[in-house]
């Protein structure tokens, strides 16, 4: 057996740091056992050579490690750039801009001619009253007189005297008495000869209408005396608001009745409380209070309650309008409390409803918003989607935009209304084309005029091509401007208006669906810069009647009331209703008042201006003369009604010659039929002598289409036709 080498020799005991480390040496006390251990544990022994190590105490590397909580430094510019963002204007709101300041000054001025206007109706009212109470204020004339003629003031200090027995005081007070009623006899009396002279006197050298009106004044004088308290002389001419002020207590009770649990908690005794941003200030015709809601609940949470909000404030649900404020943070909420519910203020009215003209490359008048500030949207450059179930005000909205294109004569308009009720009947006066109705013939003139305006595509861009390219300062972003439009180049705006598009995209002819779709895409996403706008308005704003190429590129929407989600984000876009863009929450008495997205940074509710037919008639007629005057008048306005385009084919006209209910038809007879139809078209292939190059010529015009002639026997003899069902199945019917 091999013996192992020994290296204890050469090891080193090592003692751990313990409770014996200070005994370890030649003079330490033997250790003594610990209590009920028999035998010591064993020493370690290092068989290697001694490591040198370090000791860590780890409770001290917790205590120093770094604090999560960066150190506040004091960024004193960021904090400065913060309160410069949200200084709080120095002018009021209602002061800031023109058209505010010109609103409080028609307000003012109605409100001053109306108070003056109700007084003066009612002064002759004012005189009868005022002779009626003359009676009774010279009765306290008279008493008031005699009380300071006879010093009553001092009578109850006399008979106080006299029942005290103090005689002394008594004839002191007597003495004081006639001191001061003997010259007031004296003043009476001079002063009554005097009125009385001076009347006799004026009656005699004044003309009498100044008698009588001295009379009248005098009786209204004594009438004023007779007035009492309880029964004014003048009544309101308005009567004070029921509203009270927004405050901060209101606010709270409302959103603490909302039952969301977060806000209730907050509102709670040992809640931490709602934090109003900026004071509640007066904002148009309502009220602001801005807050910053608890910790998880965001403004969405109120807005899907506004009728409980509401409910809280005690005001009617068209008052009260809750918005997000999207640049802050989703807790960030705005609530705007109008005086009057929106539906139930006057009409909006049109500025250009009397005079004026407008211009596509500027923002034309839309309407009015919640607080009565103009909403103005720029046409040029965007597309336009307009939906709402039906009788809300969709047509009426179409129609403003109608007519502000209509008001710019550099414009060309072809609008169609496939509803059939003739509401856009009176822009006929000023567009280059017009159709009414749902019928085949309209529906093949809309689609030719979207045909026609997807060709003039490819014509404009070639032109701003050219344009830019041989001088790029007249046409910098390779876009129609003003200067392009007016230049005779063909690049002037071309407005397209459809109005019930469903009847148009839902087609029942599949090919026609998918055609008008296919180039009403193509117009929404090239059409803008080359000045070619398509303005689209539907009822029903689903996936069927609205394609979703066309409802996606969409830049302007506009959407009133409608019953569901899924038409909400068709109109207003994906995603609309979950941020809290809710066209759901207007009632049918909310007519004309829809979500307003692509004019501003965040969608807005906007009320549009009221055009009646009448009024409508009125601002066609005059941009009728407007474009006579300018030269502009074309196509239907002009009388001229475009050409409608032909896109039938040769199937179409092989079926509409089709002999009865035969099955199959020689190549000779469709040709002879065909020519009689259309001569200018199939009129040379009857003119072939050889029957059998006719049938080819037929043969060879059908073979793009997949459709192939074959031996017919009819009557005993073979000629090559065509069958029926291999026409129609290629035709698709």
């Amino acid at each position: 057996m091999t013996e192992q080498p020994q290296h204890r020799a050469a090891a080193e005991v090592i003692r751990f740091p313990g409770a014996d480390l200070d005994h370890d040496g030649p003079d330490a006390p033997p250790a003594e056992p610990l209590p009920g251990a028999d035998e010591q544990p064993p020493r370690a022994e290092v068989v290697g050579p001694l490591v040198e190590a370090e000791l860590v105490d780890e409770q001290a590397e917790a205590a120093e490690a770094p604090p999560v909580d960066a150190p506040d430094r004091g960024d004193w510019l960021a904090e400065l750039a913060e309160r410069a963002r949200t200084a709080r204007p120095i002018v009021p709101a209602y002061l800031a801009t023109g058209a505010e300041r010109a609103r409080l000054a028609r307000f003012l001025a109605a409100y001053s001619a109306h108070v003056a206007a109700y007084h003066a109706t009612r002064t002759p009212w004012y005189l009868v009253k005022l002779l009626g109470r003359s009676p009774r204020g010279t009765g306290r004339l008279v008493v008031r007189w005699w009380h300071w003629v006879a010093d009553a003031e001092s009578k109850p200090l006399r008979l106080q005297a006299v029942a005290r027995g103090d005689t002394s005081g008594y004839l002191m007070l007597k003495r004081e008495h006639d001191r001061i009623v003997r010259p007031r006899r004296y003043a009476s009396a001079v002063l009554g000869l005097a009125v009385l002279l001076g009347a006799v006197v004026a009656a005699g050298a004044v003309p009498t209408w100044a008698v009588w009106v001295g009379v009248g004044v005098l009786l209204s004088a004594l009438g004023a005396a007779g007035g009492r308290k309880d029964a004014p002389l003048i009544g309101r001419a308005v009567l004070a608001p029921q509203v009270t002020k927004l405050d901060s207590d209101t606010v709270l009770r409302a959103l603490g009745s909302l039952g969301i649990a977060e806000v209730t908690k907050a509102l709670g005794p040992k809640g931490a409380g709602i934090a109003f941003v900026a004071p509640i200030v007066q904002d148009g015709p309502g009220w602001r209070a801005e807050v910053d809601l608890p910790y998880g609940v965001t403004a969405l949470d109120v807005i899907e309650r506004r009728d409980k909000l509401a409910s809280g404030l005690r005001r009617p649900l068209g008052c009260v309008w809750p918005e997000p404020v999207n640049e802050e943070h989703p807790g960030r909420l705005v609530v705007w409390v109008g005086q009057q519910a929106l539906n139930a203020q006057p009409p909006v009215s049109w500025p250009l409803a009397k005079s004026g003209t407008a211009d596509l490359f500027t923002p034309v008048p839309f309407g009015a918003d919640v607080r009565g500030r103009p909403v103005e949207v720029c046409l040029m450059f965007e597309s336009v989607l307009i939906g709402a179930k039906p009788r809300m005000g969709k047509t009426f909205a179409l129609r403003v935009l109608l007519l502000a294109a209509a008001l710019d004569p550099g414009a060309e308009l072809r609008t169609f209304e496939l509803k059939g009720t003739g509401d856009c009947r009176p822009l006929a006066k000023v567009s280059h084309d017009y159709g009414s109705g749902a019928d085949e013939d309209t529906i093949g003139r809309c689609l030719s005029s979207l045909r026609s305006a997807h060709r003039e595509l490819d014509t404009r861009a070639a032109t701003i091509s050219r344009i830019a390219e041989a001088d790029p300062a007249r046409c910098p972003e390779n876009k129609v401007t003003p200067e392009l439009a007016g230049a005779g180049l063909g690049l002037h705006p071309l407005v397209i208006a459809i109005d019930e598009c469903q009847e148009l995209f839902g087609h029942s002819d599949k090919d026609t669906a998918k055609e008008a779709a296919r180039l009403a895409e193509a117009i929404i996403k090239r059409g803008p810069a080359m000045g070619v706008i398509l303005l689209l308005a539907t009822q029903r704003p689903d996936a069927n009647s609205l394609p979703t190429g066309v409802s996606a590129n969409v830049g302007i929407r506009f959407c009133l009331r409608v019953m569901g989600q899924t038409e909400n984000d068709m109109v207003l876009g994906t995603s609309a209703y979950r941020n809290g863009v809710r066209a759901t929450m207007f009632t049918g008495k909310d007519k004309g008042i829809g979500y307003l997205d692509g004019v501003a940074d965040d969608p807005q509710i906007v009320r549009t201006a009221y055009i009646d037919a009448p009024a409508a008639e009125r601002i066609a007629d005059r941009a009728r003369a407007v474009r006579a005057a300018a030269g502009t008048l074309t196509g239907y306005a002009a009388g001229n009604a475009p050409e409608v385009e032909d896109t039938s084919t040769l199937l179409d006209h092989l079926l509409a010659v089709w002999p009865g209910d035969a099955e199959a038809v020689w190549s000779v007879r469709l040709v002879a039929a065909l020519a009689e139809y259309r001569p200018e078209t199939y009129g040379p292939w009857q003119e072939i002598a050889d029957e059998r190059e006719r049938a080819t010529q037929l043969a060879n015009a059908l073979s793009p289409f997949k459709v192939r002639t074959k031996q017919i026997k009819q009557d005993g003899v073979n000629k090559r036709g065509v069958e029926r069902e291999a026409v129609e199945k290629a035709a698709g019917r």
